[in-house]
């Protein structure tokens, strides 16, 4: 029995940890790479190292309106999973422990820089700066680096 690989945000069972070592040695053939992202999550839709394998892909692919929507699931997923409100606007620093960098909650805080940045590269700057203040609020010690976002924000 084989086991389960470890990634950022949690494990995967082998089979869909090998769906997304393929997508990624295939990143040039955007079809087929996407074609087994979408299959990855097919057999493990909660798995969140595939949404972030996603929205990583179609940001570096320049497709950020997918990218956004891979965000925005990856926000309600983890969101689902730690037990809270997916909306960030609801979020406090006492909702949820912050800081177990093994889960869901962190996995969100991530994703929700990574909405930022995807909101500013679109010319969306007001709810860029909308999404840095809600993650400095939640991760005052910046362990995902929104800090970084801001800087760019700041500079654009």
């Amino acid at each position: 029995m084989e086991s389960t690989r470890a990634f950022y945000a949690g494990e995967l069972p082998p089979k869909t940890s090998a769906l997304l070592d393929e997508a990624m040695s295939l990143y040039g053939d955007t079809e087929r790479a996407e074609s087994l992202l979408m299959q990855a999550h097919r057999e493990d839709p909660d798995a969140l190292p595939v949404y972030f394998s996603m929205y990583k892909f179609y940001f570096y692919k320049g497709r950020l309106q997918d990218a956004e929507r891979a965000v925005r699931q990856a926000l309600e997923t983890a969101a689902r999973l730690g037990g809270f409100s997916p909306d960030f606007r609801d979020l406090r620093p006492e909702t949820t422990n912050w800081t177990h960098h093994d889960g869901p909650a962190h996995f969100y805080l991530f994703s929700l820089k990574a909405l930022s940045f995807i909101r500013l590269r679109q010319g969306d700057k007001a709810e860029c700066e909308e999404l840095l203040g809600k993650l400095n609020e939640l991760d005052k010690s910046d362990s995902v680096g929104g800090s970084v976002i801001g800087a760019f924000a700041a500079g654009v």
